[in-house]
């Protein structure tokens, strides 16, 4: 199984795919593509990378688990295919969309926010049909976490807005140096707690004041 990462990418997590670790979670991750239906599709797996290469990001927004069921997910966090029924938090994003700065958006295809700089990471990049958290502690987060040092660290990357929903997303706040980045956090949009914080929050329009503040063109939500 080769997996191939974006050029930029590739060049500043070179020493990632060398790792030990990350062998034994490409020999995991192959054998699961072999004996169960796994999501995203392989040739999906990297594509936030290949959407947004590493200079062209300005914000991330990170989720924890592709989309668990047939035809749903696309590499992309919270994105699925045009087309396909929003799954509840992406309807709650939409409704806080609207809400905060008057969008009506019914497609869930995501890929013109990764094509503007909004990294859509998640956390895991690869599930088991219908079991959610399936491929969770198998490398991946160690992955992904070397992603989000290698933005907030960068001395290439000064400023980025991170969007972090939810207490899983925001526990990888450490990871970020908030001296030269901001942090938009709130509770996550799942029909669990959508209604303890995250609606109201105005993630999309305090992402857009602070980039109009860094002189950054703002994301066409």
């Amino acid at each position: 199984m080769n997996l191939v990462l974006e050029s930029s990418w590739n060049e500043k997590l070179s020493g990632e795919l060398k790792a030990p670790y990350f062998a034994e979670l490409v020999q995991f991750v192959e054998k699961s593509y072999q004996t169960t239906a796994t999501y995203p599709d392989v040739d999906a797996l990297f594509r936030a990378f290949e959407m947004t290469p590493f200079k062209a990001v300005k914000v991330v927004i990170l989720g924890q688990d592709p989309y668990h069921g047939e035809g749903q997910a696309t590499g992309l966090s919270f994105s699925v295919p045009k087309g396909v029924r929003l799954p509840p938090s992406l309807q709650n994003i939409f409704k806080e969309l609207k809400s905060d700065i008057g969008i009506e958006r019914t497609n869930g295809d995501l890929t013109d926010w990764a094509q503007q700089g909004v990294l859509l990471l998640n956390a895991t990049l690869t599930v088991s049909e219908k079991s959610p958290g399936s491929h969770q502690n198998k490398g991946w987060e160690v992955f992904t976490d070397a992603v989000l040092q290698t933005l907030s660290l960068s001395d290439e990357k000064e400023h980025i807005v991170f969007i972090l929903w939810g207490a899983y997303a925001q526990k990888k706040g450490a990871l970020i140096d908030r001296s030269k980045h901001v942090v938009v956090e709130s509770p996550h949009p799942s029909p669990f707690s959508a209604r303890k914080g995250f609606f109201g929050s105005k993630p999309f329009s305090r992402t857009n004041a602070q980039l109009r503040k860094w002189n950054q063109t703002e994301i066409e939500w």
